[in-house]
């Protein structure tokens, strides 16, 4: 009796072990760019950490630079859709989008988003503060390979903010908008000498990682908005603090 040949595997399965080879070697790259930067990092090392063959990879992204972009772009993508959430109920609702309680409100989701984004991914943190040290050269040869974002959006709502007079500076309305993930960023990746300064505490813990949201909060929003005048006594809550 002749052995049965074996069958092909079917398209959808080798569409599934292809996507499935692609996000563990992208988890793989994140981690072995987070802890020796682009400069650093070898192939072989994210091959090895993937359990995949070096040839693969070379098949799937090209080069390290290619698999670079991959990661960054992945992350990319995760933030444009941060943003459209953002965006979202302040576009709904435009006619009351640039009252002073509205847009305060939506300037403080977007810092606490930024900041949990940020403290929930510590590999991409690290990556960005690899790509700071080295002046940010490897990110822009990459930087036209990476999707479009709600940068622009965002950029005609602070624009809008500043028309109605909410904003405290005129200075450039994207680098207002960056600087909210940057001094998030900053904050946690300066968290090590934090916790070399302040020993006793305990400073990556949840509590305390929520203090400093608000603090952040309080910081960057109070900074970029306008001081706004202190409602009427008669027009207070009774209970209300002082």
């Amino acid at each position: 009796m002749n052995a049965a040949k074996a069958q092909p595997a079917s398209q959808p399965g080798r569409a599934r072990n292809s996507e499935r080879a692609r996000t563990v070697i992208l988890e793989a790259a994140e981690a072995v760019f987070a802890e020796h930067g682009f400069e650093g990092a070898r192939m072989d090392a994210v091959a090895k950490a993937s359990g995949y063959n070096i040839s693969l990879l070379f098949q799937y992204f090209g080069d390290k630079l290619g698999l670079y972009s991959a990661v960054l772009r992945r992350a990319n993508t995760e933030t444009a859709e941060l943003q459209k959430q953002l965006l979202a109920p302040l576009l709904a609702g435009e006619a009351m989008a640039f009252q002073a309680p509205v847009f305060r409100a939506f300037l403080e989701q977007a810092v606490q988003t930024v900041f949990d984004y940020l403290a929930q991914r510590p590999r991409l943190l690290r990556t960005l503060t690899w790509e700071m040290a080295e002046g940010w050269r490897t990110y822009a040869r990459v930087a036209t390979q990476l999707p479009p974002d709600a940068s622009g959006s965002f950029e005609a709502v602070f624009q809008r903010a500043r028309q109605a007079g909410l904003l405290r500076s005129g200075f450039q309305n994207l680098i207002q908008l960056t600087l909210i993930f940057q001094v998030c960023q900053s904050y946690l990746a300066f968290l090590p000498m934090y916790q070399a300064m302040l020993p006793g505490e305990a400073m990556s813990s949840e509590q305390s990682l929520l203090r400093a949201r608000e603090h952040l909060v309080r910081f960057i929003v109070g900074g970029m908005l306008v001081d706004q005048p202190p409602a009427h006594p008669d027009t207070r809550h009774e209970g209300a603090l002082v």
